[in-house]
């Protein structure tokens, strides 16, 4: 999620959304064709974002191993349905729906391919709100009316989804930010309760809080989708939201905090569904410019990455931390300046030179654990079909 606003402005920005989903919505605009192709930026069997090798190299701590591509599954036995956060530059509130947009593909391409070792793809190009939707000059019913049309394409790709392109087959949500606040909504209103939820494997909505109340793992916003506990437990969801262990989230944060009374913002480590603290399975794409005002980072003091994605096992660590309304994904680093890996993780919102502390490391939320995700979706997928056979 790239950022061009001060902070204030953009938490304002993002609690109008969330206020949004409870508001009387206006009718939204006529959504794209989803029975087209083209409406879609990544559907299984096609070269697209999601559809690509990626080039991967382990970073060890002597340096970086030999380049490997990761490729997509022949024939995955399960459906992912991703959609993507805010990342459009497009003018007005709303993006277009120009699937060749480098911010979408590029969303796609970082967060969502390396998912289709476990599953079909499928992302839907959706008329988001854009970045300059979170400016605090705009005025909170236009924001609110865009929001609606963002979610309106979601779910008009959703029910197309469904009817023509799943077959029933089960099927895995994943989302991020602007992404996770449609599925969660997504999830309230067309899944719970109703003949698609026998089909879903499981909800990896991260960057963005699924309330519960304290001490419980279902019951806030949503009414019987459990968050993960278990390695093959299905049927629940993935969520956290990241900080690091020495800049937790502060008081004006909405990121890492419930904004409902009474709730939490639930926590589940991928690593560690159980609890407790575990080495995370990190793929970061080294290829990506700095953040404005941000060091670069020195992956490895033993030469230059040669690819455009590093493996990094055990360099960062992950726990739970709820106390009270705050719920997020505590984030410690392995720092051994004796060995040649990078001492410091990229991931903060830089503005002013500063990092701006409510918003944790949230651009990195999909990258520090993006192995363990992958294998918990592999896992549940087994799990599943082990019980429908």
């Amino acid at each position: 999620m790239f950022v061009r606003f001060a902070l204030p402005g953009l938490l304002l920005g993002l609690a109008s959304v969330a206020q949004a989903q409870t508001a009387t919505p206006p009718a939204p605009a006529a959504a794209p064709d989803y029975t087209s192709d083209t409406s879609w930026v990544c559907l299984p069997g096609r070269a697209d974002s999601c559809g690509t090798p990626l080039p991967t190299a382990d970073l060890n701590p002597e340096g970086f191993g030999p380049v490997a591509p990761a490729t997509p599954a022949a024939d995955p036995p399960i459906d992912c349905f991703y959609v993507y956060p805010t990342v459009s530059r497009d003018p007005g509130l709303n993006s277009d729906l120009d699937t060749g947009a480098t911010e979408e593909r590029g969303a796609a391409f970082v967060q969502a391919a390396r998912f289709s070792s476990a599953c079909r793809m499928f992302a839907p190009a959706y008329r988001s709100l854009t970045l300059g939707g979170l400016s605090p000059a705009v005025p909170p019913a236009a924001l609110g009316a865009a929001f609606v049309t963002a979610y309106g394409d979601v779910l008009a790709a959703w029910r197309n989804f469904l009817a023509t392109r799943n077959n029933g087959r089960p099927f895995v949500l994943i989302g991020h930010s602007q992404g996770s606040i449609h599925l969660l909504k997504l999830l309230q209103e067309e899944i719970e309760g109703r003949p698609a939820a026998r089909n879903m494997v499981s909800a990896l909505l991260i960057g963005w809080a699924v309330q519960v109340p304290p001490g419980r793992d279902v019951g806030g916003d949503l009414r019987s989708t459990p968050l993960c506990r278990r390695a093959r437990q299905t049927g629940c969801v993935v969520t956290y939201m990241s900080f690091r262990a020495e800049a937790p989230p502060p008081e004006a944060s909405l990121f890492g905090r419930a904004t409902r009374p009474g709730m939490t913002a639930g926590c589940t480590n991928p690593a560690a569904l159980a609890g407790g603290a575990a080495p995370l399975d990190a793929y970061w794409f080294t290829s990506g410019a700095a953040a404005q005002g941000a060091n670069p980072i020195i992956w490895s003091s033993a030469g230059q990455p040669p690819a455009p994605f590093a493996h990094i096992r055990g360099l960062v660590t992950g726990a739970c931390v709820n106390d009270g309304p705050v719920g997020y994904l505590r984030i410690s680093t392995s720092a051994d300046p004796a060995d040649a890996r990078t001492d410091r993780i990229p991931g903060d919102v830089i503005l002013f030179g500063q990092p701006q502390p409510g918003w944790g490391l949230h651009p990195a939320d999909m990258y520090l654990a993006q192995g363990d995700l992958i294998r918990v979706v592999q896992a549940q997928s087994a799990a599943f079909r082990r019980r429908r056979r």
